[in-house]
């Protein structure tokens, strides 16, 4: 038997869930809202409920043969994720985009060179760097450091992310957005070119875990049956 991890809750779980319904594997929690059990029917796999974020460390760490997460979630959790998760496929919903967003009333700064020049400067008038508010460390750092932006510090931020340019925490953020509504009802505006990644819930193999011929042939025919769905 495999091991399948799904979130435990709220519209991700319930769009995964249809996902695999759509396909012939019927999966369903069992008990109350407070019990994270679940059942797995037309398959030999056994379900298990986590929270997204906790999937991606369960894979890495080979508890989980497969499980269902953001593409956020992986790349920013797992270092060099690819040698630890392989991809199986995307599944089409809970799409979303980490982007850079800087302040509406700067007015000259729109693409990450216009970004990279006003860092500088902000250093040099200020005695320290401008702040990116995130929870996303791994990804933003990545992104920056390839379009060459260095004058800048992250601020840790678990949740109300686009607050903080308004709150004077930050100078400006990178966060998920899926339809920009809140960034804009806080005066924010995304770069030009400030699409660090489109995420979105994907189907993920784990590589550390350990697969018994049973179990790969297992996977192998759910695999056949999500192609053909």
């Amino acid at each position: 038997m495999i091991r399948l991890g799904v979130p435990s809750k709220g519209r991700l779980m319930e769009k995964t869930f249809e996902w695999f319904g759509k396909r012939g594997v019927t999966l369903s929690r069992t008990g109350s809202d407070r019990e994270y059990a679940g059942h797995v029917e037309g398959a030999d796999i056994a379900l298990v409920l986590l929270s997204a974020g906790e999937i991606p460390r369960e894979l890495a760490l080979g508890h989980i043969h497969l499980g269902v997460t953001g593409s956020d979630l992986v790349r920013e959790k797992l270092t060099r994720w690819a040698t630890r998760v392989e991809t199986v496929t995307q599944m089409g919903f809970g799409h979303a985009d980490l982007i850079l967003a800087v302040p509406k009333v700067w007015i000259d700064v729109d693409t990450l060179d216009d970004l990279d020049a006003v860092a500088a400067q902000f250093r040099a008038n200020h005695g320290h760097r401008l702040r990116i508010a995130t929870k996303y460390h791994r990804l933003v750092r990545e992104f920056l450091r390839e379009h060459g932006v260095a004058d800048y510090r992250i601020v840790d931020s678990q949740g109300a992310t686009e607050g903080t340019v308004l709150n004077h925490t930050a100078e400006m953020i990178a966060d998920i957005t899926s339809t920009g509504e809140t960034l804009r009802a806080n005066h924010l505006k995304v770069l030009d070119d400030g699409l660090i990644h489109a995420s979105q819930a994907t189907l993920f193999r784990s590589r550390a875990a350990s697969w018994s011929k049973s179990q790969t042939e297992t996977f192998d025919a759910l695999a056949d049956r999500l192609r053909n769905g």
